[in-house]
C-alpha cells in the first residue's frame, strides 16, 4: 500500500505555517475594522459570508493557489461587501428585501401550521426536536415557534398558559396576525 499521501515536504509545512499566520493576522485586522458582526448570523447574507470566509481561509492555507496575498485581498473584499450590504440594509428597504429572509411562523400556540412547515422544509420530527431542546414539556406551554431569517428555530413558551407573547416580538414574522 502506498502511504505517500500521509507525508509532505518540509517546504510545504513551512508554507502552511507562514500562510496560516498571515491569513490569521489578516482575519484579526479585518474583524477589528468590521466588528464582531462579521461572524454573526443576523441575516442569511451574514451566514453566507461567514461560510465564504471559512472556505477562503481553508483554501488559502492548504493549497498554493490562491497565494497568501490573493487570499488576504479576497478576505478584505468579502468584509467590505458585507459591511456595505449591512449599511445599505439599514438605509434601504429595497436592499433589505433583496438580502433578508423574513421569519416564518411554524406554530401559533399549539396549532402547527402545516403549510409553513412545508414552505420552510421543516419536518414534524425537526419541530419536536426543537420543542424538546427548548425544554417544552407540555404543548400548551408553546406560544409560538418561529423559523428565523437565519434558519434557526426559536421557541417562545412559558409555564403559565395565560402568559401572552408581546406582539412586538412577532412583528415581522410571516403568518402572524395580531
Amino acid at each position: 500500500m502506498d502511504l505517500s499521501w500521509l507525508t509532505t515536504s518540509f517546504s510545504a509545512v513551512i508554507m502552511i505555517i507562514i500562510t496560516t499566520i498571515g491569513i490569521y493576522l489578516a482575519l484579526i485586522f479585518y474583524t477589528r475594522i468590521a466588528g464582531l458582526r462579521s461572524f454573526s448570523k443576523m441575516s442569511s447574507f451574514d451566514f453566507a459570508v461567514t461560510v465564504a470566509i471559512g472556505s477562503l481561509i481553508a483554501s488559502t492555507i492548504l493549497v498554493k493557489d490562491p497565494p497568501l496575498l490573493q487570499g488576504i485581498v479576497a478576505l478584505g473584499v468579502l468584509y467590505a461587501v458585507q459591511m456595505g450590504v449591512a449599511s445599505l440594509r439599514g438605509h434601504s428597504t429595497v436592499m433589505s428585501k433583496l438580502v433578508d429572509n423574513k421569519p416564518l411562523l411554524l406554530m401559533n400556540g399549539t396549532d402547527v401550521l402545516d403549510h409553513n412547515l412545508k414552505r420552510a422544509n421543516v419536518t414534524y420530527a425537526d419541530l419536536r426536536a426543537k420543542l424538546r431542546e427548548a425544554n417544552v414539556t407540555q404543548m400548551n406551554q408553546v406560544k409560538a415557534v418561529v423559523m428565523e431569517a437565519t434558519g434557526d428555530i426559536s421557541v417562545l413558551h412559558h409555564a403559565n398558559k395565560n402568559h401572552e407573547v408581546d406582539a412586538v416580538l412577532l412583528q415581522e414574522v410571516q403568518g402572524w396576525d395580531e
